[in-house]
């Protein structure tokens, strides 16, 4: 028989997904052990470090608790597992600047070789087209057609290897989609407002989909039509609920977005304005 608690469902502790967990956090702490206290004060405040542990944790309760089983059963959990790995742990995560702070976590000598290693190889090249806005823009709409189409999404239920590559190209993607808005090295790609336009238009193709599941009269995905009725849903109920949770939750973080985006556009607007005024009154 079905569970029907969520407390009977099994922890996953998946051992790929468990190191790679354990490893961040490790390499984590390392690294702020070894900056500078001022530096760390002035560029990795706690509260970019509480983001930082906060996307560890989101990811472990998406991943590695009773919930990574429940999406087997039912299609809603496994659309807010998807929201966590594409909208909310790729930014807690990015806030907390990860990538300088790796950086620091090994010693000078390492550093030194790493910092050769990208100058040199080609890979800082490598990685600056494929984090290109239109390539990620691209990437993120790709993936998320291709795994809500009924055969790709039953491969991955049926399979641990494809279901881990789906949740790969959700997550990684979605990082670098982040690391767009947030830019957590401190250069910026996109403007404000092109970071706007970037958020907006992946927003409203996620959010159609998201209605185009929430107002079908018919279940798309056949394998969940034996297991939602022991959690007290029809399977076409199990698939609205699912689509809600892409139309209205990721529809909040984008909008979130956008409005943490256009109030840094107007500030940077007045910044231009007050050191353009100096100038005026010169040339007046």
């Amino acid at each position: 028989m079905r569970p029907l608690n969520f407390g009977d469902l099994p922890w996953s502790w998946d051992p790929w997904i468990l190191s790679g967990l354990t490893i961040c956090c490790l390499l984590y702490a390392r690294g702020l052990s070894r900056i500078d206290r001022v530096v760390r004060a002035r560029l990795f405040g706690p509260l970019r470090r509480i983001s930082f542990v906060a996307g560890i944790a989101v990811l472990f309760i998406a991943l590695i608790s009773p919930f990574d089983a429940l999406d087997d059963q039912l299609f809603s959990a496994h659309m807010a597992q998807h929201l966590v790995l594409m909208m909310i742990a790729p930014p807690l995560l990015l806030f907390g600047r990860p990538g300088l702070v790796f950086f620091w976590a090994f010693p000078l000598s390492a550093r030194c070789m790493l910092g050769r290693v990208w100058r040199t190889s080609g890979l800082r090249k490598a990685l600056h087209v494929v984090g290109s806005p239109p390539i990620v823009w691209v990437l993120c709409i790709m993936f998320l057609c291709f795994w809500h189409i009924p055969a790709p999404y039953g491969w991955a239920l049926e399979s641990e290897p494809v279901h881990a590559l789906e949740h790969i190209c959700f997550f990684v993607p979605s990082l670098m989609f982040w690391s767009l808005i947030l830019e957590p090295l401190g250069r910026r790609r996109l403007s404000c407002g092109a970071a706007m336009l970037f958020v907006l238009t992946f927003g409203v193709q996620n959010g159609l989909m998201g209605a185009l599941l929430t107002f079908s009269t018919h279940p798309f995905y056949t394998p969940y039509l034996t297991t939602t009725a022991a959690w007290g849903l029809t399977p076409l109920e199990d698939q609205q609920l699912g689509g809600l949770g892409m139309w209205i939750p990721a529809g909040l973080v984008h909008l979130t977005t956008l409005g943490i985006l256009f109030v840094a556009w107007m500030r940077e607007s007045e910044r231009r304005e007050l050191a353009l005024t100096p100038l005026s009154r010169l040339t007046a």
